[in-house]
């Protein structure tokens, strides 16, 4: 019974794939998914820079109250990223395994709204102990040796700033919602409406009323719920509500299977997190010139990140579309373009900062002695754009086959046992100081980069992950079935007793 409504499902659906999303034979050139990997990955790319400026804008106007105050909002926003906000982030990425297959897959397109419902509920979940935490953090930051002061106002401003968690999280999930529909841009327009909206809010709410710093999240929260309505309306009355068929309870099944991609998605971007706030621990501790450097340095990558971020959720969605469309060879072409072309955009990147090495560290201080630390630094962050890039695209394959935990469990090997130790013993134990931190992070990124890079084309079986990928959509139209099932013998029920 199940194959025979498998067969005509797959017969009423296969028609509307090419409505669905690119997936014509022509565009399967090398050529081809290069530039498709190009064009998709730039407006995710200016969507997650205008995303990390809401943040950005928040503390520098929050930062014209004072040091205190600029301090408080830098350190609560950093630990927001590293408890909160990666949840998100990291969360998310099941949706680009399940729903970019789902979506081009022989499944009914209103499975893709049912996988976002879902998504709501199982990152709720893996929220609660992030909230908590921010509720009574004090204690802890007072544990790892923070002042009484700066502890104390973290606590109020993480309060605050819970309120827009749950915006924000949904913001994230139906972003993905759409790009696993081929509709990258739409996070784009909103942000670039909501952006300035939210400097106005943090200027009105900080400088203008009692609030004081505490404006700050509070305007950031608003920024966050009022993207995800914008985006909800967008997908409404513009383009993606195709894939919407309402609320529907199958959302609570199948939970532990969204949490087992959704738990090491979130590792396999945390660790990496995490490892690039100890280093900036560690550069505090060589004295106020590396510190004042190793700003000036994390700030320059997290706008160049934003690239390398790009492209890797365009290759994790444009893989999961291409094997839920049964097509294995395919899906090998694109991963490896989007590795080369990262490759490019790294060689690009490099060639820049080694253009500019002398002079690079003047955009941001007139100090001489800041120029030169961060002109001596400046080669191994140039070859770090490179490994970024490998490892975010072959980490975009991964995510598309549903392999977060072989993400995460090369992060965790090439950081925290081998890089972190090696770059802290380099700053402490030789006169490398911050350029020893930074040979071990490029030294891990690139072990990174590599290594994803061997188990994605030298050892994946890609008619394997089709399979998997349907066996994946199978068990979820099984469900389907079920409750169908379940419907019309509930709905008989009443007659047979009769």
């Amino acid at each position: 019974m199940r194959r025979s409504v498998s067969a005509t499902r797959e017969q009423e659906t296969t028609r509307l794939l090419p409505n669905r999303i690119r997936l014509e034979e022509d565009s399967y050139t090398f050529a081809g998914e290069a530039g498709f990997i190009a064009a998709t990955c730039l407006p995710v790319s200016l969507s997650y820079a205008l995303q990390n400026s809401l943040q950005t804008c928040s503390v520098l106007v929050a930062g014209r109250l004072g040091p205190d105050e600029l301090s408080t909002a830098a350190f609560s926003y950093m630990l927001a990223m590293v408890t909160g906000w990666c949840v998100a982030l990291g969360g998310t990425t099941a949706m680009d395994t399940l729903a970019s297959s789902t979506f081009s897959g022989k499944s009914p397109k209103t499975d893709v709204g049912i996988l976002l419902q879902r998504c709501f509920v199982a990152l709720g979940i893996l929220y609660i102990p992030a909230g908590v935490l921010w509720w009574f953090v004090a204690p802890v930051l007072r544990l790892l040796g923070q002042s009484d002061q700066l502890a104390v106002d973290s606590q109020l401003f993480l309060r605050v700033l819970s309120v827009g968690a749950p915006g924000y999280i949904a913001f994230e999930s139906v972003k993905k919602f759409l790009q696993c529909q081929g509709i990258m841009h739409a996070s784009t327009m909103v942000l670039l409406v909501t952006s300035p909206l939210n400097i106005l809010l943090n200027y009105l709410l900080v400088h203008k009323t009692s609030l004081g710093v505490l404006g700050a999240p509070l305007a950031t929260s608003a920024t966050y719920w009022l993207s995800f309505l914008l985006l909800c309306a967008y997908s409404r009355f513009v383009r993606g509500s195709e894939c919407w068929g309402g609320w529907d309870r199958r959302c609570l099944q199948r939970l532990p299977e969204f949490l087992k991609l959704a738990v090491p998605g979130i590792l396999h971007v945390g660790t990496e997190w995490w490892a690039f706030e100890i280093v900036a621990l560690a550069a505090g501790r060589l004295g106020a010139l590396p510190l004042a450097a190793q700003s000036v340095i994390m700030t320059v990558d997290q706008v160049l990140n934003t690239l390398p971020f790009g492209i890797g959720v365009a290759a994790s969605s444009r893989l999961g579309n291409l094997l839920g469309a049964r097509k294995a060879g395919h899906a090998r072409l694109s991963s490896n373009a989007a590795v080369v072309f990262a490759t490019a955009i790294g060689v690009l990147v490099l060639a820049v900062l080694m253009g500019t090495r002398s002079r690079f560290g003047r955009i941001f201080s007139d100090d001489e002695d800041v120029v030169k630390l961060v002109a001596d630094v400046l080669p191994y962050v140039a070859a770090f754009q490179i490994a970024d890039g490998w490892a975010q695209s072959t980490g975009g394959v991964l995510r598309g086959m549903g392999k977060q935990h072989v993400g995460a469990a090369v992060n965790l090997i090439a950081y925290y046992l081998l890089a972190l130790p090696t770059g802290i013993w380099l700053a402490f134990n030789t006169n490398l100081g911050l350029s020893g931190l930074w040979i071990g992070q490029c030294g891990a990124l690139f072990l990174v980069g590599i290594g994803q890079f061997i188990l994605t084309a030298c050892f994946t079986d890609w008619q394997l992950e089709v399979r998997r990928s349907e066996a994946r959509l199978e068990t979820e139209e099984g469900d389907e079935e079920e409750t169908r099932s379940r419907s019309r013998d509930v709905a008989v029920a009443p007659y047979q007793s009769c």
